[in-house]
Order: structure tokens, then sequence, then C-alpha cells
């Protein structure tokens, strides 16, 4: 990893907004989940949730949630668990949902820990994840379509939490909130894709990365990188 890179990982890593991110429920179409994920990058989200509760789904979804290496997806077998989660983490779980209840999304306060709940495409967010949600939000339509693709919504509502974090000053950060095993996968993986590929295959613990962006190891674990087949 030549020095460009390694300054950019570290800057990236010292902007992500740990307490920020989205929860998909049953959102099931790939192209919608790689989106989703794909913006939560670009605002800065280190990881998303996604409710996935049967294994055809799961399956389904797998490949385009594990398209972007930089971005954790963590799944729940069910919404509960997912809101019990987030809630434990001190986070507001903001539901996109018309109701009688429901506020402009420009109203909340994205500062706070926020996670934003993302309904299935076609019935939406279910009663169950409603209930359970601590606020009910919109995104205001004058013309004659009724709701917003779920990543063209959730992209609405992610650059308006941005929006308002970085009035905050929460993107000025020089050093990251991710704890350091976290971090050192991150360099890893992104300054040293080939061998972080070829470590996973072996089943090889990831080297330290210094503070230069170079690999530390001991011999023995550059033989076994370079010893052919996997390790026993």
């Amino acid at each position: 990893m030549n020095a460009q890179r390694f300054a950019r990982i570290q800057e990236m890593l010292a902007l992500r907004q740990h307490d920020l991110t989205v929860c998909m429920e049953q959102v099931h179409k790939p192209h919608n989940v790689s989106a989703v994920i794909r913006t939560a990058d670009a605002v800065g989200i280190h990881e998303v949730h996604a409710v996935w509760p049967s294994e055809r789904m799961r399956t389904m979804v797998s490949a385009s949630a594990g398209s972007n290496s930089w971005v954790k997806v963590k799944t729940h077998r069910n919404i509960a668990q997912a809101v019990t989660h987030l809630k434990d983490r001190g986070m507001q779980v903001l539901a996109t949902n018309l109701s009688a209840r429901a506020v402009d999304f420009r109203e909340i306060d994205y500062t706070r820990p926020t996670c934003i709940l993302m309904g299935q495409e076609k019935t939406g967010i279910t009663a169950e994840a409603l209930a359970l949600a601590d606020c009910d939000i919109i995104i205001p339509m004058v013309g004659m379509v009724q709701s917003l693709n779920v990543s063209v919504a959730s992209a609405l509502i992610l650059y308006e939490a941005q929006r308002q974090r970085q009035n905050a000053g929460l993107y000025q950060r020089r050093h990251s909130l991710l704890d350091e095993e976290e971090q050192q996968r991150l360099l890893f993986e992104g300054g040293y894709p080939v061998l972080a590929r070829v470590a996973k295959q072996k089943g090889l613990p990831y080297p330290h990365i210094n503070a230069q962006g170079e690999v530390e190891a001991d011999a023995d674990w550059w033989a076994s990188m370079q010893a052919t087949g996997k390790k026993k």
C-alpha cells in the first residue's frame, strides 16, 4: 500500500459515523440492497443492519450485501432482535412511514445516535416494526406519486443526516472512533486486498498494520502465506 492509499483509508476511518445506521426490513431486491449500502458508504456509515427472516431471502441478497467491502452488514432473524440491538446502543429508531404521527424527515435531529428503518419494497414496514420505532418520518411529495424507491428514500434521509452532522462538526475528526481491531481489518483488506484474500483462504490471522501503513508479520506468517495449499 502506498502512502496516498494509506492516508485515504485513514481519513475514511476518521470520518466514519459509528452511531448512524440503516436497518433494511426484508428489503430483498439485490439492486436496492446494493444501492442502500453504497449510499451508506458515501455518507460515512460503517455498519448497516438487515432483517432477512428466510433462508431464501438471505441467499438471494447475500452477494449484493457483500459487494461493498467497506460497509459491514449485520443480519438479524427478526425485527424485534434488530431494534433491541439498536436501542441497546442508545439509538433512536425512525420508521419511514406515512401516518398521523409522522413528521417531515428534515425536522429530526440526526446528530443523535440514529437508525433509519426502511421497509420492504412492496409492503413497506411491518406493523411490528412500526410499533417498535420511536418516530415515523415522511418525505413530503407534491406530485402524483405516493412513494419513492427504497434506495432513493434512504439516500435523501441519509444526506440530510450528513448535512446536519457536517454542520455540527461530526465529520471533522482526525482519529477514528471505531475499535482498533476493526480499523486494522479495514486497513489490511483495503490496503492489501490480495494478501487479505490469501490469508482468508488459508485461515491465517491478519497481521498488524503499523503507523506507516506497512505489514508487520513474522517469518512463519510469510512462509505460511507463500506455501501451497490451505493451513491445516
